[in-house]
């Protein structure tokens, strides 16, 4: 069936949701638990799929999950190990590999898009697996971010595997970490796997970050999580949302706890742009990409800015 352009899907499009959905995963110690949203109606539908931050799982996010959806996306989150959900302890032996489960869990869902849309009434076919972009949230985003091309440093600043997937053409990252150089001694000895490299990340991506996101896991300011977009080759763009903190206004969901900067009018925003930058990414001929920037530029009091390179 021909792609379709999510431009073209309504606003107010229903959403069908399916959760869990499992998906074996041997030698995991937990098989993998996803959430399916997809507009009602619509084929060749693009996909994108969700790393949710520490702690999180497929139940958050509805800001963003739900948006993108009634927006003409399938949007699959899978629940990784670290979540509160699953009440893993610290002491477990898989937590210093967790970081390595949790990019395996994005390569099981690309792996079982089939499996999954099987799994939603109505939805088996209407897919396009040729138009796939990822996306996440804090760990999230470095979890996506590996898909993309970025590497992890070994302890003598050797890049690790390549664990880039040919079937991302796009990427969308929030609060991304950023270098492992200026980490707090804490993140230093706790999270090893916090060195990334971006020398090799050239699949295009949205970077977003925050200008009053001070993160207690480096000993640099909000610019921290610029670093994905500075340090990396190809198309990519940075969106700067001024003021925003870590939550970025309340993407992990709606009136949470461990949001501090909640601000509407800033994830409204931010739907808006990510929704326009997945449009142009995964449909190289829709414009809605270059004209949300050009809108937001035009804005005599705007709430970020947007570079690119």
């Amino acid at each position: 069936m021909p792609a379709q352009n999510p431009a073209q899907a309504s606003a107010s499009a229903v959403v069908i949701s399916a959760k869990p959905v499992i998906l074996p995963a041997p030698g995991r110690g937990e098989d993998l638990q996803v959430r399916v949203s997809a507009p009602a109606t619509g084929d060749g539908l693009p996909v994108v799929v969700f790393s949710h931050g520490f702690g999180w799982s497929m139940n958050g996010y509805a800001p963003l999950a739900d948006f993108w959806a009634a927006q003409g996306f399938v949007v699959l989150q899978p629940t990784h190990l670290d979540s509160r959900t699953l009440a893993i302890p610290a002491e477990d032996p898989r937590t210093p590999r967790m970081w390595r489960f949790r990019v395996q869990d994005l390569t099981r869902v690309l792996d079982g898009l089939d499996v999954l849309a099987a799994a939603v009434p109505g939805l088996a076919g209407r897919l396009d697996h040729d138009r796939v972009a990822v996306a996440g949230h804090s760990w999230g985003a470095q979890t996506t971010s590996t898909l993309l091309g970025a590497r992890v440093l070994d302890a003598d600043g050797v890049p690790g595997e390549d664990l880039s997937d040919p079937r991302v053409k796009a990427g969308v990252l929030l609060a991304a970490p950023g270098l492992g150089d200026d980490l707090t001694p804490f993140a230093a000895e706790h999270l090893p796997f916090m060195r990334p490299s971006f020398d090799r990340m050239t699949t295009p991506a949205l970077v977003v970050a925050g200008d009053h996101d001070q993160s207690a896991l480096t000993t640099r300011g909000p610019d921290w999580f610029t670093d994905p977009y500075t340090h990396s080759p190809g198309s990519k763009s940075l969106l700067t949302l001024f003021g925003a903190e870590h939550s970025l206004g309340g993407i992990p969901g709606y009136e949470v706890a461990e949001t501090t900067d909640e601000n509407p009018a800033r994830v409204a925003l931010l739907q808006h742009l990510t929704t326009a930058y997945l449009r142009s990414a995964l449909h190289p001929a829709d414009n809605a990409w270059k004209e949300a920037v050009t809108v937001l530029a035009e804005d005599a009091d705007p709430l970020g800015r947007v570079e690119s390179k």
